[in-house]
């Protein structure tokens, strides 16, 4: 008597029965579980996820050998998919063929260079074969393969943690290796520390990010991405600080008999993509007294603050039509948080000049994050992601303006000024606040 053959099974349907089947496993119902593995085996013994799926069922029974076989099989029958070199490396490893181990994990590695499960495996067999240094570099690759605040697969969160401590463990040991032959250097040097190369060295060891210019407008190349400018590069600031007692009581008078000047400082009109600033949209939990807006002076504020008036005409400031100067008093209402974002050129400098600072106030340019303190001017590129919190329960006030970048020459500026100016005219663009 003749019997017909199942037809055999299309990828769509082995994929669904394998996740049927690893559904049930994960609710405890292993025979259910086994018997859909067997199912769908007996109508695709070839195919890479079956062999895949029944070799991992294998390793975890305490079968390696069978699991190596079924994994073989399955990186002949699919040799391009990098998870089945790694499981058939965890095989090898069960079995103590480590030089096999480590040609699977490279072959997996070759075809996916950011494998987390294979850059584990290659960190352990460095690790458990005598190589630590090596190891705590395989696992830093780990580590910057995992998106900041990614979520965490369960299976792998402990070895995630051991590759972290290895990691810390290595750093620590290179840093106690680079003391003494730096110190060397700098005493030959007199003694100071080398603001560059300390933040090069910390970039280098994963103590903090590399960030860069990134403005949403105009970028100006070949100027240095720094974050915090040297505080002793604008001594005009002196001045500024000397007067933040008068500029508060300023600011103070205006919040009692001028509260309708102050605004949103996000207004985006309707059409604009509001992305992370959607909350803050014509809020006044950030707001904004303008004293000058985009260029445009507002006579009434600035009769209201002559101390402050007076002093912003000693800066340096740009002075660009229909965009510049911008100089006003930023109100961050409590709980509330600015969230990360870039301004628009990199022509231009930022001033903070701190004058109401309750605690758990905060601000992160690119990787250094400062408190405010009242009276300490500081002057950073806003063209570096920043952001700003005020998680406190009252107001956090201060006074912001813009300058002209100092590294830029006088005929950069004229050119830029001019050129800006045109094409503002050139595209009738309005007047456009700088974020």
């Amino acid at each position: 008597m003749n019997t017909v053959a199942p037809a055999p099974l299309d990828d769509a349907t082995i994929i669904r029965v394998l996740q049927a089947s690893k559904a049930e496993a994960a609710a405890g119902r292993m025979p259910e579980s086994d018997q859909l593995l067997a199912r769908v085996a007996q109508q695709a013994p070839n195919h890479p996820a079956v062999l895949n799926e029944l070799g991992v069922r294998m390793l975890g029974r305490g079968a390696p050998e069978q699991a190596q076989a079924l994994f073989a099989r399955a990186t002949s029958a699919d040799p391009r998919h990098p998870a089945l070199w790694a499981n058939l490396a965890s095989s090898l490893k069960a079995l103590g063929r480590r030089t096999e181990e480590i040609d699977a994990i490279e072959k997996a590695l070759e075809l996916e260079p950011r494998h987390v499960s294979a850059l584990l495996q290659k960190g352990a067999y460095l690790e458990e074969t005598g190589d630590p240094r090596n190891a705590a570099r395989a696992y830093q690759n780990v580590l910057a393969c995992l998106p900041p605040g990614a979520e965490v697969p369960p299976t792998i969160k402990d070895a995630l943690a051991h590759a972290k401590s290895m990691v810390d463990a290595d750093l620590a040991s290179l840093a106690t290796a680079l003391e003494e032959p730096l110190a060397l250097i700098r005493e030959r040097h007199g003694g100071q520390r080398q603001r560059r190369v300390d933040l090069c060295l910390d970039t280098l060891m994963g103590k903090r990010r590399p960030y860069h210019s990134q403005p949403t407008w105009m970028y100006f190349p070949e100027l240095p991405a720094i974050e915090f400018f040297d505080r002793t590069e604008f001594p005009w600031l002196d001045a500024f600080e000397a007067a933040t007692a008068e500029i508060r009581a300023e600011l103070l008078r205006v919040l009692v008999a001028d509260r309708d000047g102050l605004q949103p400082y996000i207004d985006f009109p309707t059409g604009l993509p509001l992305d992370q600033f959607r909350e803050l949209n014509r809020s006044r939990r950030w707001s904004a007294y303008f004293l000058w807006n985009q260029s445009e002076a507002l006579a009434g504020h600035i009769a209201r603050c002559p101390v402050t008036a007076r002093m912003l005409e000693t800066a340096p400031r740009c002075r660009v039509e229909g965009r510049a100067p911008t100089a006003y008093f930023s109100i961050l209402d409590p709980k509330t948080r600015i969230p990360a974002h870039t301004g628009v050129t990199n022509t231009r400098l930022t001033v903070h000049l701190p004058l109401v600072v309750p605690p758990d106030c905060g601000f992160r340019v690119g990787a250094t994050t400062r408190e405010w303190v009242p009276g300490q001017a500081w002057v950073f590129d806003d063209t570096i992601e920043h952001e700003a919190w005020n998680m406190s329960d009252t107001p956090r006030a201060i006074l912001i303006f813009d300058i002209w970048n100092p590294l830029l020459t006088q005929p950069e500026r004229d050119m830029i000024q001019t050129a800006t100016e045109v094409y503002g005219r050139y595209y009738k663009l309005p007047q456009e606040r700088g974020l």
